[in-house]
């Protein structure tokens, strides 16, 4: 008896590994000390001593069941984009330049092909965040998990001067609420989304007009990242006073995230267009409009509040930085929490 007929294949794990370096590489910062294969990831942190008082800023999370669906495509090159994303925003979110980013995939099987198409995706995400991939843990668990399944989630670490954290604390009535476009679905609320629509080959690769792409394509769409529309928001001079990351619970519990007691957020419905998969996976469900927008972010990926002076300059760096912006609402005194009118 040995490990590998055990179900531990040692040697496919330094062939993901090997697989995965040139991808890994293109990410690294200066910053980075040393290079793969160490015991743990080094970064210098002689950059940020020129802050007043910097702040250590950490996200973790992961993609869901969403995996599932990069299962039944046999499509992994996009997933590890989500993984970063979902940790990488919620640091933006505070105010935070993400600094790097570690992953974690858990198998049933290590098929090193397949592992690294994975952290490729990962890479991508990193380098859209600017953030390194300083290290990560690939675990193969046989008897624990399918061979042909995995789970994937990841942890990140950014800084920010404590002077520039967004803390939601000056949102005041009157303020204007600007939401950024998602890119879909995101990576959450796939529990429900795989209870509404067959998942199977064939209904994945049903093209929809409305869509125009097939359903597959349109669910597996990465969570879009926003560090770089808020790092230009905050190199026009505009201060941000609140911003929220549209995630699990939707607009219900990710809005009131950021508003301080007694101010109430008004989001109008009408003020952008809901995007065409919300609209299908709410018809073919039969779904509540309440519990779409207590799930999904309905289109909306990020929600900003800030001084109606500062509306203009917010707008133009969004798009400046290719993001697409809404004005979508106001804040007003009122009970914590958010009107949907």
């Amino acid at each position: 008896m040995d490990y590998k007929k055990a179900g531990v294949d040692i040697e496919a794990g330094y062939k993901a590994v090997e697989l995965m370096k040139k991808h890994v590489k293109e990410t690294m910062r200066p910053e980075v000390l040393g290079g793969l294969g160490g015991f743990s990831g080094a970064f210098s942190l002689k950059a940020i001593k020129d802050m007043e008082d910097p702040v250590l800023l950490s996200g973790t999370d992961g993609c869901g069941t969403k995996v599932k669906l990069a299962f039944l495509m046999d499509k992994h090159d996009t997933i590890g984009i989500d993984a970063v994303a979902m940790c990488v925003n919620d640091v933006a979110c505070a105010g935070g330049e993400p600094l790097f980013f570690l992953d974690y995939i858990a198998c049933g099987k290590n098929y090193p092909e397949k592992i690294a198409t994975i952290v490729a995706g990962v890479a991508e995400g990193c380098k859209q965040s600017g953030a390194a991939l300083i290290g990560g843990e690939t675990a193969e668990h046989p008897g624990l998990m399918p061979e042909d399944e995995y789970d994937l989630a990841g942890f990140a670490v950014g800084v920010v001067d404590r002077k520039d954290l967004i803390t939601g604390e000056n949102i005041q009535a009157g303020d204007t609420l600007i939401g950024i476009a998602s890119s879909g679905v995101h990576s959450n609320g796939f529990s429900l989304v795989r209870k509404v629509f067959e998942m199977t080959a064939e209904s994945l690769n049903t093209y929809y007009e409305e869509l125009g792409k097939t359903l597959g394509e349109a669910l597996l769409a990465p969570t879009r990242i926003y560090v770089n529309a808020l790092k230009s928001v905050k190199n026009a001079g505009v201060t941000l006073k609140g911003c929220s990351h549209i995630t699990g619970g939707g607009f219900d519990e990710n809005i009131p995230r950021m508003l301080p007691d007694g101010i109430r957020a008004v989001v109008k419905k009408d003020s952008y267009e809901v995007p065409a998969i919300f609209k299908l996976l709410q018809k073919t469900g039969n779904i509540t409009e309440q519990m779409m927008y207590n799930t999904y972010n309905m289109g909306l990926g990020m929600v900003l509040a800030v001084d109606p002076a500062d509306v203009d300059k917010t707008m133009d760096a969004i798009r400046a930085a290719g993001d697409v912006p809404y004005v979508v609402g106001y804040c007003e005194v009122g009970e914590k929490g958010v009107t949907l009118c």
